[in-house]
């Protein structure tokens, strides 16, 4: 009796929150492809995925599931050759009205300048949140590793474990963040509108077909399924941030609510020496501050 009753728990938590620690999943076992299924091409038994974009379209994929807090990874190998105007893009999104979103947007550009990483947060449909900075490595020469820490107390964005971006939980100063279950997507798309020079520089379609990579398709997040949930009408919103904040999950250590001594130093490293642009020092747009800059530093 007492065996058949923990076995229903574990296999409840798997059905709850996934299996953290599974290495090498095949794409199809986490995600599905949303649109452009033209575009996409499966390799190494699905644990390779590539996106090309053409004047008629580029594509895309997202997890089958949303989760609430998580360590969100993929790797990507970013379009060589000049891909001024093309976006690829990795990011979460809760697809609500006020939505929360936390984004890495990788900005083309001519060949031989740099790509831009653009992060940003949103929070409650707050967003102009954005911060670029300049890779110290070309992204388009090999995979490199592209990390978002979320838990109760910060998101940090990481490449290759470098931390990029400090996002603290400033909600006792009235600052939303962000709660909401999102699932993790990527795409390749047309953002010659803005992403080059402002606009100024577009896609040369000549160029094209432009392809991006991905891999790594395992997820350590915390996710209550629908049908977990019509099983259980006990599961709440409030249980459900009471299961997702629980210390039981790595990420919610007390060791991850702050940046390590090492991390903090590499952090000030990037933000002084590849940040190019940060809205907290935007006096234009912001003429008074925005109250989370200061903590966030």
């Amino acid at each position: 009796m007492d065996s058949l009753f923990f076995a229903l728990i574990i296999l409840d938590l798997v059905i709850i929150t996934g299996v953290m620690g599974v290495q090498d999943k095949r794409f199809d076992e986490n995600y599905a492809v949303t649109w452009g299924n033209e575009h996409v091409k499966f390799v190494n038994e699905g644990r390779d995925i590539q996106l090309s974009m053409d004047p008629s379209s580029g594509a895309g994929f997202a997890s089958k599931l949303s989760y609430r807090t998580g360590f969100f990874h993929m790797r990507i190998k970013l379009p060589a050759g000049g891909c001024a105007g093309v976006v690829t893009a990795f990011y979460l999104h809760s697809h609500t009205n006020k939505h929360d979103e936390l984004d890495f947007e990788f900005l083309g550009n001519q060949k031989g300048k740099p790509i831009t990483l653009q992060t940003n947060v949103f929070s409650n449909g707050q967003g102009n949140r954005e911060q670029r900075v300049i890779l110290w490595f070309d992204p388009t020469a090999d995979f490199h590793n592209y990390q978002i820490l979320w838990n109760e107390h910060q998101i940090v964005f990481y490449v290759d474990d470098v931390p990029i971006r400090v996002f603290k939980n400033n909600t006792s100063i009235g600052v939303n963040y962000p709660s909401q279950a999102m699932k993790i997507e990527a795409s390749l798309w047309n953002g010659e509108d803005w992403a080059t020079d402002g606009g100024r520089t577009k896609i040369d379609w000549s160029l094209s077909p432009f392809r991006v990579q991905f891999q790594d398709f395992n997820i350590d997040g915390c996710s209550v399924s629908t049908g977990y949930q019509r099983r259980n009408k006990s599961i709440t919103t409030k249980s459900t941030d009471r299961i997702c904040y629980s210390s039981e999950y790595w990420w919610n250590a007390e060791k991850y609510r702050n940046l390590t001594p090492k991390q903090q130093e590499e952090y000030e490293n990037v933000r002084a020496q590849y940040m190019n642009y940060d809205y907290c020092s935007d006096r234009n747009r912001y003429p008074v501050q925005p109250p989370e800059c200061e903590s966030n530093i």
